[in-house]
């Protein structure tokens, strides 16, 4: 667990200047159509290519969630304010069949739902509908000064995104209660204009704990750049390349030897195989997968990480 800063340090991120540290280009470069500060994409491969420009990538964890409420619009805008192209964001599903981005399977933890809604226990995000969940105040959990900040529909997290022009890691959030959520999510992510030929280059990986789910979506959409969360055994590794581009584990599980046996494989569109690792807070980890050869880093708190391994 993150240790959230004061309210203050926060606000001081809001003038933050947009040039990004390590060397890298500016964020005013890194906009559509650029290859500025992106590790992802087809055409990219693995360590030696992230390493060229500037070390790791930094992946804001449900936005810049040590310093806003996580998987808000609120914790998006912060990582872009702070000078982060990539957030990453957990995707479910409504009653009535609506997707939505919040990170567990019951809303009680970050919204006021047991006091809108106190005959409901145990507030699953399932047996909500949208109208409902729109309501909920998602912010003053953390913070009194994000109170009334929402729960948004992948739609809404989306086009915000695209307005920030940043990039997205998009994790199907436990899928087995969800039936067809793969499809209904690239549905979403279609009408909303993400799954052209620019987007599905270099601003969009699809990712899940179950691999189940991201061999659905490699089927539906070979074209798509995905990867697996967990630590699969080396043996097992060639399993995953077959369906997959990335394999995403917790940082206490990996070691140099790991990574290396990754970047030896060829993914599902036939370039070397990379390892993004989750969640590192502090200056010490970040830099200790860095020595890994890891090619991203997912953190709460992404400054953090950029200021001790130079990333972007």
């Amino acid at each position: 667990m993150y240790v959230r800063p004061a309210a203050a340090a926060a606000a001081a991120f809001l003038g933050f200047t947009l040039t990004l540290l390590g060397g890298t280009a500016s964020y005013a470069a890194t906009g559509p159509g650029s290859t500025a500060g992106t590790g992802a994409g087809i055409g990219t491969g693995a360590g030696a290519g992230r390493a060229a420009l500037g070390g790791p990538v930094v992946y804001a964890h449900r936005g810049a969630s040590a310093y806003a409420p996580e998987n808000t619009l609120d914790a998006i805008d912060l990582a872009m304010q702070m000078g982060f192209d990539w957030v990453e964001n957990d995707v479910q599903r409504t009653k009535d069949g609506v997707l939505v981005v919040i990170h567990d399977d019951t809303l009680a933890r970050t919204t006021d739902v047991e006091q809108r809604f106190p005959d409901r226990a145990p507030w699953k995000v399932k047996d909500f509908t949208w109208a409902e969940i729109s309501v909920l105040d998602a912010g003053s959990w953390f913070g009194d000064e994000y109170a009334g900040a929402s729960v948004p529909s992948l739609r809404q997290y989306l086009d915000r995104v695209q307005r920030n022009r940043q990039r997205l890691l998009l994790e199907i959030k436990k899928p087995e209660l969800y039936p067809g959520i793969e499809e209904q999510t690239l549905k979403v992510l279609d009408e909303a204009g993400w799954l052209d030929a620019r987007h599905v280059a270099q601003r969009l990986v699809v990712q899940s704990f179950s691999a189940d789910s991201v061999r659905i979506v490699h089927g539906l959409r070979p074209d798509l750049v995905t990867a697996f969360l967990g630590t699969p055994t080396v043996a097992d590794l060639p399993r995953y390349a077959e369906f997959t581009d990335r394999i995403n584990p917790w940082h206490t599980t990996i070691s140099a030897d790991w990574v290396s046996a990754v970047h030896d494989l060829r993914g599902a569109h036939g370039k070397a195989m990379e390892v993004d690792t989750w969640i590192v807070d502090d200056a010490a980890t970040a830099r200790k997968v860095q020595a890994m050869g890891v090619d991203g880093i997912i953190t709460n708190a992404p400054d953090v990480v950029r200021d001790a391994v130079g990333g972007f």
